[in-house]
């Protein structure tokens, strides 16, 4: 038992429930913590009750203080007497049953074949949006580490501890995962993709996606700017 699930959730206590109990069945996970990220609704009890560690924001500070969050909960409870760190393991909070399809993101970690694993759907769910911030991501990733993500804005991720305090502090809210794989991938860290039968909610097309992907576009361009890593436009 290696390994400790950490699930960022905000608003999410219609599925919250339903991805804690298939990520606690993963094998080698003796660990799930819930980040509530201030939610307004009841993800942090539910979440509690299917048995997940819980650890709440007082408010919304985002996706990447979440993780950071979760990831120091995690070290506090690894046991002393154990030598080697738990390795991390990141899910969406509404991935749900498909959790549990989660396990060949830690086999490449475990085995020492890399350092980071990003997980890649096989099944593509199809979304209200134009791929503007996906393709912005991926761009910026190529140009700044000549390396092209197939999804890389996927946050189902596995980590050793070493990889994840080498991205520290990690880039802010929606930008992490741009920023976690530029700056791995700079310093030498081994990254790679993995094939997941998994899938997420899709998000829809009414003002509030259309909100979430603006924020989404501000904070990878955030990401990017910082890394010196922004792409030129294409004509």
């Amino acid at each position: 038992m290696d390994t400790a699930v950490i699930i960022p959730a905000k608003d999410e206590a219609d599925r919250i429930g339903a991805t804690v109990t298939a990520a606690r069945a993963l094998p080698g996970v003796d660990l799930v913590v819930v980040v509530d990220d201030g939610s307004a609704d009841t993800t942090g009890r539910v979440a509690r009750a299917a048995g997940a560690r819980v650890v709440r924001h007082s408010r919304n500070r985002g996706k990447a203080a979440a993780m950071e969050t979760g990831a120091e909960a995690v070290r506090l409870l690894d046991p002393e007497e154990v030598g080697q760190a738990r390795y991390l393991l990141f899910l969406d909070a509404d991935l749900g049953e498909t959790a549990g399809a989660a396990a060949p993101l830690t086999e490449p970690v475990r085995a020492g074949e890399a350092d980071m694993t990003i997980a890649v759907f096989t099944t593509r769910v199809k979304l209200g949006g134009h791929g503007l911030v996906v393709g912005l991501s991926r761009d910026g990733i190529k140009k700044a580490t000549g390396w092209t993500a197939t999804q890389p804005l996927n946050g189902q991720r596995c980590l050793t501890r070493a990889a994840f305090e080498a991205a520290r502090p990690l880039a802010h809210g929606f930008g992490v995962e741009t920023g976690l794989t530029i700056d791995l991938l700079r310093r030498g860290y081994r990254v790679r993709e993995v094939e997941v039968d998994m899938a997420h909610r899709a998000t829809g097309g009414d003002w509030h996606a259309q909100l979430h992907r603006a924020r989404q576009f501000r904070d990878v361009t955030r990401a990017l700017l910082a890394r010196r890593a922004l792409p030129r436009p294409s004509r």
